[in-house]
């Protein structure tokens, strides 16, 4: 029915006439970022029936979504900003090419950033975003199911967990209180000794002494193909893309209206999504939303010929990154750098990845490995911003999922689409509220 009448055309010209209709009925929302988050609001926005305007300032399938390890990280739950972290500050700082660095030219921009990180570590602080984490996370791999049938790519998904590998017990003891709030949060996990651990993955060393697998994990065997196929799915029902960048956002009475790109195109809008990225701070503090977000820039290299199977996406606990056997080579990623949009990237740390990995998996060859740096946005409690503008009823925010962007994406688009629907998420959104630091 629309608006009191059944729809039945007679003609062509009848058919035609109702179809303008039904495009006109359709709220019209924008989505500012092309990313997998952004993509997947748009998703659920189209099922939701709006009709859908992309906007990504490019180039298409280069950014965070594409290059980063391809978790589901289910089992994530626990903030960066933990108690005692402080503390290991220092010596990962002392390390030019080790897990955390700073651009000292940075710091007095990065000083408040780094000042919210610090009042988030306390344990009654950490515990809090550590449950909304867990709410946020315990619908992923479902909802990302969901999304890969419906997309037909469910062959990109290996739900096979993950391992966590530790040099010694006594390193892996010091992480306990970690672990014990991981299982009271409902993470499923065994313990692994240095047997199990050869039997599950024969080429890594005896560095690798314990750990545990992790059940509530899985990856994909290609980011990249799943973004450009879900970008395919979202254009195939009915998305208009736009590469540009939003320079402007027009708001009245209490309503976003328009927005407009570095190419002069006015879009004009119904309702406004904020999903882009490291970038979407820029935006929000245009509609007098300012929020601390940073870039969390991380690092990789591809291995096209490793010389080794691994068989599992690993993560080696003490030294801070990851391995991901994906169909594309090996990938071995990590390292945190804080330095902002514009500073240009340290490849060295991404080449000294490939030899920390070297010192696990002794054979592995690393010739011919493709670096890469990434965007990951970044809040200062590792909780991301999702909901609805204080300030306008139209504006709704969806980013700062730092480096579990891929894993919350699908989620995220069914929350969104819900809220911009007005229908109530089975998700409490009050955590990640946009105000939270204010």
């Amino acid at each position: 029915m629309i608006q009191g009448r059944q729809w039945t055309p007679t003609s062509d010209h009848n058919l035609k006439s109702d179809r303008v209709l039904l495009a006109r009925l359709k709220r019209r929302t924008l989505v500012i970022g092309g990313g997998i988050v952004g993509l997947c609001c748009a998703y659920h926005l189209l099922k939701s029936g709006h009709a859908v305007t992309v906007v990504d300032r490019g180039p298409r399938f280069d950014g965070a979504s594409c290059g980063n390890a391809g978790g589901i990280a289910k089992a994530e739950v626990i903030p960066l900003a933990a108690p005692g972290v402080v503390f290991q500050v220092p010596g990962w700082l002392l390390d030019p090419l080790g897990p955390l660095s700073i651009r000292w030219s940075y710091l007095p921009r990065l000083a408040p950033w780094l000042y919210l990180f610090l009042r988030s570590s306390p344990r009654a602080r950490l515990e809090a975003g550590a449950m909304a984490l867990a709410r946020l996370l315990e619908p992923a791999l479902d909802d990302h199911r969901s999304l890969l049938k419906e997309a037909g790519l469910t062959g990109l998904l290996r739900e096979q967990g993950s391992l966590y590998v530790y040099r010694s017990a006594r390193n892996l003891a010091a992480e306990q209180d970690g672990w014990a709030l991981r299982r009271r949060l409902g993470v499923r996990f065994t313990k692994l000794d240095r047997a199990d651990i050869e039997d599950r993955e024969p080429c890594l060393g005896p560095r690798a002494q314990v750990g545990y697998h992790v059940e509530d994990w899985a990856h994909y065997t290609d980011p990249r193909a799943l973004v450009m196929g879900i970008a395919d799915l979202v254009e195939r029902s009915g998305a208009r893309f736009v590469a540009a960048t939003i320079n402007n956002l027009d708001a009245a009475g209490g309503r976003a209206r328009s927005a407009r790109t570095d190419r002069g195109e006015a879009i004009t809008f119904d309702n406004l999504v904020i999903a882009a990225g490291a970038w979407s701070s820029i935006l929000s503090k245009k509609l007098g939303e300012p929020f601390p977000l940073e870039s969390e820039r991380g690092y990789n290299t591809t291995i096209p010929d490793p010389g080794v199977r691994i068989n599992n996406y690993v993560a080696f606990a003490d030294d801070q990154f990851v391995m991901t056997p994906l169909s594309v080579g090996l990938r071995v990623g990590g390292a945190v750098e804080l330095a902002g949009l514009e500073t240009p990237p340290n490849y060295d740390r991404a080449k000294a990845l490939a030899k920390r990995a070297q010192q696990y998996v002794p054979d592995l060859n690393t010739e011919g490995g493709r670096e890469w740096m990434g965007h990951r946005p970044s809040s200062p409690d590792s909780l991301p911003v999702i909901g609805r503008s204080v300030r306008f009823a139209n504006v709704f925010h969806a980013f700062g999922h730092g480096h579990l962007g891929l894993t919350m994406s699908a989620t995220t688009g069914r929350v969104i689409a819900d809220l911009v629907s007005g229908r109530a998420p089975d998700i409490d959104v009050a955590p990640f509220r946009i105000d939270r630091f204010t």
